[in-house]
């Protein structure tokens, strides 16, 4: 058996043990669906909620990328399905630009997807956000942490 678990302090003195076993330190772990850093950071639980909603989409892109299947309709999937596997846990992070920046292109990413189009075709996030009916990320990860804090 295996137990990981991170510390604020640095003591190399003390081991401990369950049962005949050692239990190992680690940098990060998983608690509640969120990943816990040693040093507070968010950088891979944001990685990891990426990392999701891709998951999410590849098990829907037999839908999302269906040509016959209106851009409406898309919007709207991505919203119920694959948007709230991304914002898991947002409330509760102290987000500065470089994560709503990630989290937003990874975002792109996907709806670029759905439409059919790459970046070669330089058509404008806001006209594609237009076409499919999704607002950008960041304003969603504001409102639930507006939300969560209670002031919505």
């Amino acid at each position: 058996m295996e137990l990981k678990f991170s510390s604020t302090r640095r003591t190399n003195d003390f081991i401990i043990k369950l049962g005949d076993q050692n239990i190992s330190r680690s940098e990060c772990f998983k608690y509640l669906g969120s990943i816990v850093q040693k040093d507070r950071g968010i950088d891979k639980d944001v990685a990891h909620r990426i990392q999701a909603g891709w998951l999410k989409w590849r098990g829907a892109s037999g839908i999302l990328c269906d040509r016959k299947v209106p851009l409406k309709l898309k919007g709207k999937f991505y919203c119920t399905a694959i948007r709230p596997a991304m914002l898991y846990g947002s409330e509760c992070w102290a987000v500065n630009c470089v994560y709503e920046q990630k989290m937003g292109v990874a975002e792109m990413r996907m709806l670029r997807w759905m439409c059919g189009h790459t970046r070669l075709d330089k058509i404008r996030n806001e006209s594609i956000r237009d076409k499919i009916g999704v607002p950008p990320i960041a304003e969603k990860m504001r409102e639930a942490r507006l939300r969560w804090f209670g002031h919505v």
